[in-house]
C-alpha cells in the first residue's frame, strides 16, 4: 500500500475514531468536562468530513482505500452524519441541565454517530453490518433513556426486534451477494452491476427482494411503523438524531445497492406497493394528528416512504437530495418543536379557505399547460420519449395544483404571477440540484416501466383526493368516520403489537413493575 493512500486510510478511520473515543472518555468525566469532549468530539468529527469531502469532489481521494469507500455517496453521508451529530450535541448540553444520566446520553451519542460514520464509509459487507447492529444497539440504549416510561419500553422493545429482523434480511443478501460473485467487497459487488447484466440469478433476485425489505423495515414503513410514532417519548435529542440521522440508513443501503435493485423488477414492484401506500397512509393519518412530535413522526414514515420509492424509479439522485433536505429538515424540526407548537396554534386560529370550483379549474388548467410545456421541452433537449420523464412531472403537477388550490383568487391580485414565479423557482432549483447530484454519483441506465408511473399517479391521485377530503369536507359522516380511521392509523400497529407480543412476550423493567406494586399494595405512601 502507498504513502499516501495509507494516509488517506488513516484520515477516513480518524473520522469514527474520534467520536468512539470521545465516547469512552465521556462516561469517566464529569458532566461540564463530558459535554466539553463531545462537543470538541464532534467538531473534529465535522471539520475532517468536511475537509474528505472537498478533497473527494478534487478526485485527490482514490475510490476505495483499504476497508472504506470514498465516493461522493459515502463522504456526503459522512459529512451529514457528523454535522446531526454536532447539533445535536451542541444542543442536548443545554437541553439536558440537571438530568442524572447525562454522561450516559453523550457518551451513547457519539458512539452512535461513530458506528454511522463506520457504515457509511465501509467497504466489506461484514464491517457494514457490524456497524448496522452497534446503531441499532445503542440506539435501543438512548430509547430507553427514561426507563420508567412503559411506552417508551415497548416501543424500544419493537423497535428492537423489527431492527434485528432487518439485519437478518441483510446478512442474508449479502451471503447470496458473496456466494455470487466470491467477495466481500461492496465495491466489487456493485460494480458488476455498473451496467445492465440481463436477466438476474434466483440467487440475486432474492437477494435483492432481502435488501428492499430490510430497507423497509429501517425506514418503519406500514405497517411496523408503531415504534417510530412512540419513541417520541425519548428526549427530544434522541428523536432528532434518529429522524434526522439514523432511520435515513435504510434509504442509503437502497442507494448504495441501486444498481442491483434497479434490475429486479420484484424488488422494485416490492418497494413501490409498500412504500407507495404506506406514504400515502401515514400522510393521511398526519393530518389527523395534534401533537407536533408525534406529526413529525408520522411524517418521517411518509416521508421515508416517499424517497424508498425515488429510489425504485430510478431516481436516485432526487432520493439522495431527498435524504439530505430530509434529515436537515427533521433535525431542526424536532429541536424547534417547543416553537412549532405556538406556531401551529397561529395556523389553526387562521381562518379556512375552501377554493370555488372556478379556482380548481384554474389551478388544474395552469400546473397541466406547465408540466406540459417542460416535458415537451425535456424531450427535445434529451431527445427522450414522454414515458422517460414522466414520473417528475406528474409529482411536480400534483403538486403544484396543490399549491395553486390551496390559495384564493389565484389569478386575481397578481396571484397567478406570483405563483407561476414560485412554479418556476421550484423547477429551476428542481434542476439544479438534480443535476448537481446527477454529477456527484455514477450513472444509472434505469427507465421506469409504464405500469410502475401509473400505479405511483394513481397514489398520488388518491392522497391528494384524501387531503381535500380532510380540509374541506369534513361535515360530511362518511368523511369524518374516514379521519376517526386515519387518526387511529388504520389499526396497524395494535395488530402487529398484538402478534409481536405474542411471539416475543415483552417484560417491563424492574423499576415499572416496583412502581406498580407500590401503587397497589400502597407500600411507601404517607
Amino acid at each position: 500500500m502507498h504513502w499516501n493512500e495509507l494516509l488517506f486510510t488513516f484520515l477516513l478511520s480518524l473520522v469514527p475514531a474520534i467520536l468512539a473515543l470521545g465516547a469512552l472518555a465521556s462516561r469517566r468525566q464529569s458532566c461540564g468536562r463530558a459535554w466539553r469532549t463531545a462537543r470538541a468530539a464532534t467538531l473534529g468529527g465535522l471539520l475532517l468530513s468536511a475537509m474528505l469531502l472537498a478533497l473527494g469532489l478534487s478526485q485527490v481521494l482514490p475510490a476505495v482505500t483499504g476497508w472504506w469507500q470514498t465516493t461522493p455517496l459515502q463522504l456526503i453521508m459522512l459529512l451529514l452524519a457528523n454535522f446531526i451529530a454536532f447539533v445535536v450535541v451542541r444542543y442536548s448540553a443545554t437541553y439536558l441541565q440537571g438530568e442524572p444520566r447525562q454522561q450516559r446520553f453523550v457518551s451513547l451519542a457519539q458512539a452512535v454517530f461513530a458506528a454511522v460514520s463506520v457504515a457509511v464509509l465501509s467497504d466489506h459487507l461484514l464491517v457494514f453490518l457490524a456497524a448496522w447492529l452497534g446503531i441499532g444497539l445503542a440506539m435501543h440504549q438512548l430509547l430507553m433513556f427514561y426507563p420508567d416510561r412503559p411506552r417508551a419500553a415497548l416501543a424500544a422493545h419493537k423497535k428492537f426486534l423489527f431492527a434485528r429482523a432487518a439485519e437478518l434480511c441483510a446478512l442474508v443478501a449479502f451471503l447470496l451477494l458473496y456466494l455470487h460473485h466470491d467477495s466481500a467487497r461492496i465495491s466489487d459487488i456493485i460494480g458488476a452491476y455498473a451496467a445492465p447484466v440481463g436477466a438476474l440469478s434466483a440467487g440475486e433476485q432474492a437477494a435483492a427482494c432481502l435488501l428492499a425489505l430490510a430497507a423497509l423495515i429501517k425506514c418503519a414503513q406500514l405497517p411496523l411503523h408503531g415504534w417510530l410514532i412512540q419513541v417520541v417519548e425519548a428526549p427530544t435529542p434522541v428523536s432528532a438524531a434518529l429522524h434526522g440521522g439514523v432511520i435515513n440508513l435504510g434509504g442509503y443501503l437502497l442507494l448504495l445497492f441501486s444498481p442491483l435493485l434497479l434490475q429486479s423488477t420484484p424488488a422494485q414492484a416490492l418497494i413501490l406497493v409498500v412504500a407507495g401506500v404506506g406514504s400515502v397512509l401515514a400522510a393521511l393519518v398526519m393530518m389527523t394528528r395534534i401533537s407536533i412530535k408525534v406529526r413529525l413522526a408520522w411524517s418521517t414514515s411518509a416521508q421515508m416512504g416517499l424517497m424508498l420509492v425515488e429510489i425504485a424509479l430510478g431516481l436516485v439522485e432526487l432520493a439522495l437530495l431527498h435524504l439530505l433536505a430530509h434529515s436537515c429538515y427533521k433535525a431542526y424540526a424536532f429541536l424547534s418543536s417547543g416553537e412549532a407548537v405556538q406556531q401551529d396554534l397561529l395556523r389553526r386560529q387562521a381562518p379556512g379557505r375552501r377554493p370555488t370550483p372556478a379556482q380548481w379549474l384554474a389551478a388544474g388548467a395552469i400546473s397541466v399547460a406547465l408540466v406540459a410545456g417542460l416535458a415537451a421541452t425535456v424531450r427535445v433537449v434529451s431527445d427522450s420519449s414522454a414515458f422517460e420523464v414522466f414520473s417528475p412531472w406528474v409529482l411536480l403537477a400534483l403538486a403544484l395544483t396543490a399549491l395553486l388550490a390551496e390559495r384564493r383568487g389565484p389569478l386575481a391580485s397578481g396571484a397567478g404571477a406570483g405563483f407561476l414565479g414560485l412554479a418556476g423557482l421550484v423547477v429551476l432549483a428542481y434542476f439544479g440540484l438534480k443535476s448537481l447530484f446527477a454529477v456527484l454519483l455514477p450513472p444509472v441506465e434505469h427507465t421506469a416501466p409504464l405500469w410502475a408511473d401509473l400505479w405511483m399517479s394513481a397514489l398520488f391521485v388518491l392522497l391528494f383526493a384524501g387531503y381535500c377530503l380532510q380540509r374541506h369536507g369534513l361535515h360530511h359522516r362518511r368523511v369524518q368516520t374516514l379521519n376517526l380511521y386515519c387518526y387511529a392509523g388504520f389499526y396497524l400497529d395494535e395488530w402487529v403489537t398484538r402478534n409481536t407480543l405474542r411471539l416475543w412476550p415483552h417484560q417491563l423493567p424492574a423499576r415499572i413493575k416496583a412502581k406498580r406494586l407500590h401503587a397497589t399494595t400502597g407500600e411507601g405512601s404517607l
